[in-house]
C-alpha cells in the first residue's frame, strides 16, 4: 500500500490529467470522496506545491461548473422517467 504522500501526488496527478471531480477520481481509486477531497487540497500542498495549484484550478472550474451538471442530471433523471412509462 503507497504511503499518504503518494496517494496524494496520484490522485492529483489523475483529476489534472482527466479534469475529473473528486466523487469520479473516488469512485475510480475505490476510496471515499473524503478522503480524496482531504489528501488534494491539504495533503498535496504540503507534498507537492506545484501540483496542487494546477489541481486546486480543475477544482475551482468544476464547482463553479457544478450546478450545471446537477441541472443536467436532474433533467435527465425526468426525461428517463417519462419515456420509462
Amino acid at each position: 500500500m503507497e504511503s499518504v504522500e503518494d496517494r496524494s501526488i496520484i490522485l492529483g496527478k489523475y483529476i489534472l490529467e482527466n479534469k475529473s471531480t473528486v466523487r469520479a477520481c473516488a469512485k475510480v481509486f475505490n476510496i471515499s470522496k473524503s478522503t480524496v477531497h482531504k489528501d488534494v487540497t491539504e495533503r498535496l500542498e504540503k507534498y507537492n506545491p506545484q501540483l496542487y495549484k494546477l489541481v486546486k484550478e480543475v477544482l475551482d472550474i468544476n464547482k463553479k461548473e457544478r450546478h450545471i451538471r446537477g441541472g443536467i442530471a436532474t433533467k435527465n433523471k425526468y426525461m428517463y422517467k417519462s419515456v420509462s412509462k
